[in-house]
């Protein structure tokens, strides 16, 4: 069982980022729950989406200890890392974060939003970024069913640059 953790600001497209992480799960034959929270701000405050994954029934819809987060922020870092055990993956957008918790040992400091700026114009292609290094760094699912699930979630008109967005970030883990 995989249990992650995607959190970022409100409008930053964590919820959708989940939502696709879990369908490509599907897609691949897996099991998959995806739930989501943020604050009271909604675009601008604390949120986060949560992802299980697992080949047999999944009996607790909550992620308890996280193998993997992402923080797109430096506020999500602060609030969501505290559980991530030392043996966890910490993937930070390098943008916003600065400040990475002691006891996260394998960190993965990604600029996420900058090279969703400088490659594509604008920051809305950063959660699909972090898709792609999620998947990179952690084979959770096939890069095939990570890619339907993107096409099948994104507007009409975007398929192109989402799917450049998705390589993005592959390609910033294969730098690191």
């Amino acid at each position: 069982m995989v249990e992650m953790r995607l959190s970022g600001s409100g409008g930053q497209g964590l919820i959708l980022a989940g939502i696709i992480l879990a369908e490509a799960a599907l897609l691949d034959g897996k099991l998959a729950i995806q739930s989501q929270s943020y604050g009271p701000e909604a675009r601008g405050g604390a949120s986060k989406s949560e992802v299980i994954i697992a080949d047999r029934p999944i009996h607790y819809p909550k992620v308890t200890k996280p193998n993997l987060v992402l923080a797109m922020t430096q506020e999500a870092t602060n609030k969501y890392c505290a559980d991530l055990p030392a043996d966890g993956i910490l993937m930070v957008d390098t943008t916003f974060v600065k400040e990475i918790p002691e006891h996260v040992k394998n960190v993965y400091r990604l600029p996420i939003t900058e090279t969703s700026n400088a490659e594509l114009g604008k920051s809305l292609f950063a959660n699909i970024i972090a898709l792609g290094a999620i998947v990179a760094a952690t084979n959770v699912v096939s890069v095939e069913s990570i890619t339907q699930a993107v096409l099948n979630r994104v507007p009409p008109g975007t398929e192109e640059v989402n799917k450049r967005a998705l390589e993005l970030g592959m390609s910033l883990l294969r730098k690191e």
